[in-house]
């Protein structure tokens, strides 16, 4: 079982200074968030930045829609660039998402992105499309295993919403996703939907071949030992398991308080490392 860092956990800073964090804390690797930044997309700098620190990428993840611009003019075109970018790298996993129901506009604010239903943007039904027909292909053509990632419920006006297709977002439906041979099992995104990850876990077994780690406290991707969901007795399944793929923590900047200085920022990404190994280390001791 290796402990990854996303670098999405604190895109507002460079890759090179995500990667000296991680390094820093411990982890075994990094997973890639590839966004409208070139570094983040270059194979030869990716590669000089992991040897520097001696941090393996051992996953990829396919930049969402709206930042398509130079990396594929749709998303399913994104996502074979960035199986192309995965191979090159040596990655184990490209992270995609679920299709929305409707296209999607998006309003940046001084504080968060809001999402707004687009209507006149049909893009996902090429998407579901491809998604039924290539994609099937696009996999067998290549050793990178492409894991496909439930989503979190939205809020319109207070109200809860699912803005996916084929989404898990009650227990009747967590089958739904499970059309997919490979899954990326997103803890906060269950947590949203009042979902026990370890549950899920249990029913998509051997489909899950890659996983986004962190709490929810309302708030999604909150470091892990802060929030309401038992993320040590999920992880003492995953190691009573013997889980071998990669386990990534994909957190929100604030829960890393970034900004804040250095040091503080990588006391608390390795608190969270130590509080997962020590989840799995307590179940691999009690199986030995």
């Amino acid at each position: 079982m290796q402990f990854i860092l996303s670098t999405g956990s604190l895109y507002n800073y460079s890759v090179d200074r995500v990667f000296a964090f991680a390094a820093e804390a411990g982890f075994d690797g990094i997973e890639m968030m590839v966004d409208e930044r070139l570094d983040t997309r270059q194979a030869d700098y990716l590669k000089q930045v992991a040897s520097h620190h001696a941090l393996p990428i051992h996953a990829v993840h396919s930049p969402f829609n709206r930042n398509c611009r130079g990396w594929g003019e749709t998303e399913f075109a994104a996502i074979a660039r960035t199986v192309e970018l995965a191979a090159e790298l040596g990655a184990q996993v490209v992270v995609h998402h679920l299709p929305m129901r409707v296209g999607l506009a998006f309003l940046q604010t001084s504080s968060r992105t809001i999402r707004l239903p687009n209507l006149f943007d049909g893009g996902h039904r090429d998407y579901v499309d491809w998604l039924n027909g290539s994609y099937q292909a696009l996999q067998a053509s290549t050793g990178v295993l492409l894991c496909i990632e439930n989503m979190p419920a939205a809020r319109v006006l207070g109200m809860r919403f699912n803005p996916t297709i084929w989404n898990a977002r009650s227990r009747a439906t967590l089958d739904q996703i499970a059309r997919f041979p490979h899954i990326t099992l997103d803890t906060t995104h269950l947590g949203t939907w009042g979902l026990d990850p370890l549950e899920a876990y249990k029913q998509w077994g051997e489909r899950v071949k890659h996983i986004h780690l962190s709490n929810f406290d309302g708030r999604e991707h909150r470091r892990p030992e802060d929030g309401s969901l038992r993320l040590d007795a999920f992880l003492a399944r995953l190691a009573a398991d013997r889980y071998r793929y990669s386990i990534s923590l994909e957190l929100q900047p604030d829960a890393l308080e970034a900004g804040a200085p250095d040091e503080k920022v990588v006391a608390l990404l390795r608190g969270s490392l130590e509080y997962c190994r020590r989840a799995a280390g307590e179940a691999e001791s009690a199986a030995s």
